[in-house]
């Protein structure tokens, strides 16, 4: 199986091409990338892009199933513009752009609360984006929905308390569909989805993620 990646160097996409060139189930994976990841390994070819131009790399888009973890923060991206941008279009054109060549599966990267009816921008948005890929109908789409992540060596303040109070109140029997997940944990169980979940439209709640 040939798998395509955008988002391979987030917190999450990094752990997930290590598990993909591992995984003997992959002949070879392609991933698209705005700065070089400096990896090397014979089943890897990496594209360098301009995500503005997904259009002109559209012959490069080929293969068997994408996996689509690209995103960004709202201080990252600069407004909310931008964020969407990053978060929306690109996947969104992507997912698009392989359907159009023939890839019959897509793995997503969505979020615990995404709903296109939420009136928080962030889960709007991943909700929006979880409708716009559902309506080009691949033969498999698996969506993720993981809760709050946990990212080795990060240096985000808020995610730091957050994750303090959410293992606390899970310790206490509360909120278990926000337990924190760690990216390398969700990382192998995307690279694995493929394989174990059916044709047709599968939703992995954050509280199935672990038991997945």
């Amino acid at each position: 199986m040939k798998a395509l990646l955008i988002g391979a160097t987030g917190s999450t996409g990094k752990f997930l091409l290590d598990e993909l060139i591992q995984d003997d189930d992959y002949t070879s994976v392609s991933i698209f990338v705005r700065r070089s990841t400096g990896k090397s390994h014979p089943k890897l070819t990496e594209h360098v892009i301009d995500f503005s131009k997904i259009e002109q790399y559209k012959e490069l888009i080929t293969g068997d199933v994408l996996f689509s973890c690209l995103g960004t923060t709202l201080k990252a991206a600069g407004s909310k513009k931008e964020q969407w941008k990053i978060d929306f279009d690109i996947p969104a054109e992507f997912a698009s752009v392989a359907k159009h060549n023939g890839v019959g599966a897509l793995v997503l990267v969505s979020s615990s609360d995404a709903s296109p009816k939420s009136t928080i921008f962030y889960s709007k948005m991943k909700g929006e984006l979880e409708d716009a890929i559902a309506g080009l109908n691949f033969a498999q789409y698996i969506i993720f929905k993981p809760g709050p992540l946990l990212r080795p060596g990060t240096d985000r303040a808020g995610e730091k308390v957050i994750v303090k109070v959410l293992g606390f109140l899970n310790g206490i029997g509360l909120l278990k569909k926000y337990k924190p997940l760690s990216t390398e944990i969700l990382a192998m169980k995307l690279a694995k989805a493929p394989w174990k979940m059916p044709q047709g439209t599968s939703v992995l709640e954050a509280n199935e993620i672990l038991d997945f």
